[in-house]
């Protein structure tokens, strides 16, 4: 294998490709990236059996092609290599089987590599007839929902993000058991099968990071997999097995108290509440709604107290004294792009739902926390 190519457009495709490498794989070779360069172009591919990331870059993007071949070449060092290469344009020549030659005018790296007969053959295809989603809008669905998956291994569901097809109407939903997030998206072509899958946690906020145009995502979805390709990336998760829990009678249908109020007013008083806890395992700051208005306080024992009055939009009649992690209310709160938002609440004991007064297809729950 012997080429010449642009630091830039390997460095792009290197930082997407790595992705799929683990600091946990127990299998030597999967630590390496493998580098296929044949008449059509280079493909780099990196797996850590669970999540399988490949591009392609075309021949008309490699300056130079003399000889194809094949490389497993470490994953360690090579994105910094590139990265801090003095040269744009990169030329790599196989020494032999293990060994490549990285190379510019001035500089030269002799890397060693893993043996490409050791590398799995690792199928990725994809159906004839995907579901097909804007990456923009793929990637506020993440950004909406992700930050509630589960981080603890006791229920390993919930450490993912449930997406469900019905029709035309897709949903996603996370939730960790204290807070939920529920995404709504009408398809422009309805679904000739349903789906429900559940995608690891980590890989859903790995292919986020990819996505930054508004170019079509395909989606490929089969028994124990998904698949999303995306312009030159080919994308492929793991499903988690097991049933997610059926989320849609945690939601409440009515609701005694509505109250209207500027997203950033709200958040900035219980940012500032949150200060005084923030070192406290939940970050738990009160909530108290009487006569129009608001107060948001908090007290930290070791510290002293902090109270915050807003005047808000809602029945005369609303009355409620109500406690929840400061820190939950505002990753809920990120995730809303308009300036008003409406809490609806019960009782001191039920969900806060959290939405926005415009886009209905967007819910955050959080649980109350009793603090008695």
């Amino acid at each position: 294998m012997k080429f010449a190519i642009e630091k830039g457009i390997l460095l792009e495709n290197l930082t997407n490709v790595i992705k799929g490498v683990s600091t946990k794989n127990v299998i030597p070779v999967l630590n390496g990236i493998k580098f296929e360069l044949n008449n059509d172009g280079l493909t780099l591919l990196a797996s850590d059996s669970e999540l399988t990331v490949e591009t392609f870059i075309d021949k008309a993007l490699i300056t130079n092609i003399e000889n194809n071949g094949i490389a497993i070449i470490s994953s360690k060092y090579i994105l910094d290599i590139i990265r801090k290469m003095p040269s744009e344009i990169i030329n790599f020549e196989m020494v032999d089987n293990l060994n490549i030659k990285i190379y510019s005018e001035s500089n030269v790296y002799n890397l060693n590599c893993l043996d490409p007969m050791d590398y799995p053959n690792i199928k990725l295809s994809v159906h004839k007839d995907p579901i097909v989603l804007k990456a923009n809008v793929l990637k506020e669905i993440i950004n909406q929902t992700s930050f509630a998956i589960s981080n603890q291994e006791l229920r390993p569901i919930l450490t993912g993000l449930n997406l469900k097809i019905t029709g035309d109407l897709l949903e996603c939903i996370a939730t960790d058991s204290y807070r939920l997030a529920k995404k709504n998206l009408k398809l422009d072509n309805p679904v000739s099968s349903d789906v429900n899958i559940v995608i690891p946690g980590k890989n859903v906020i790995e292919l986020e990071k990819i996505l930054t145009d508004e170019d079509d995502v395909m989606v490929h979805i089969f028994s124990n997999r998904v698949l999303f390709q995306y312009k030159n990336i080919k994308f492929q998760s793991n499903l988690l097995s097991g049933t997610y829990p059926n989320t849609s009678n945690l939601i409440p249908t009515e609701f005694d108290i509505l109250v209207q109020i500027k997203k950033n007013d709200f958040g900035g008083a219980v940012d500032r509440a949150a200060l005084l806890t923030q070192g406290k395992d939940k970050n738990i700051i009160k909530m108290k709604i009487e006569h129009k208005q608001m107060v948001i306080n908090s007290t930290a024992s070791e510290i002293g107290r902090t109270e915050e009055t807003l005047v808000v939009d809602t029945d005369e009649k609303s009355n409620i004294d109500i406690s929840f992690s400061a820190k939950f209310m505002l990753e809920a709160l990120k995730t809303i792009n308009d300036e008003d938002v409406l809490i609806m609440l019960n009782d001191d004991v039920k969900p806060i739902i959290v939405k926005s007064l415009i886009d209905e297809s967007l819910i955050q729950l959080i649980l109350p926390i009793k603090t008695y």
